[in-house]
């Protein structure tokens, strides 16, 4: 985490140098400082300090160094447990199926989105309680 905390602040001076030379730029270039650019790149240097004190504070906080932090760790050690994903469901291809349907109806016409969202909140009930009956129940 030192080293992502290390990275924003690094950003942040290259952002700021980056906002000041656009608008030494642009003033040079038209004679006045073009406010869409220099904002968006001031704001970009204000989102890296913000994420840099969170990062800082969380590491700080959390009591302890982490595994991408020392030299002597192996891969593995920092894997968590992301959970369960069965490899042969076929309810999240009904899902991601369902989804388009309902934002092709938001695209096309909204009649379409009444009878589009029953699929993906079916594939959703299906996906959850897939464990619960059939050949893999408990």
């Amino acid at each position: 985490m030192k080293t992502n905390i290390n990275l924003f602040w690094i950003l942040l001076v290259f952002f700021v140098a980056l906002t000041a030379i656009y608008v030494g730029w642009s003033i040079l270039d038209t004679g006045q400082v073009e406010w869409v650019g220099a904002v968006a790149l001031g704001l970009c240097a204000v989102l890296s300090v913000f994420i840099a004190f969170y990062l800082r504070l969380v590491y700080r906080n959390q009591g302890g160094e982490l595994p991408e932090d020392r030299g002597d760790a192996d891969i593995d050690d920092g894997d968590a447990e992301q959970g369960f994903f069965p490899p042969w469901s076929w309810w999240p291809v009904v899902l991601a199926g369902g989804a388009a349907l309902v934002f092709l109806g938001l695209a096309i016409d909204f009649w379409i989105v009444g009878y589009a969202v029953v699929i993906p909140l079916i594939a959703l009930v299906g996906w959850v309680y897939e464990y619960y009956r059939g050949n893999f129940g408990r």
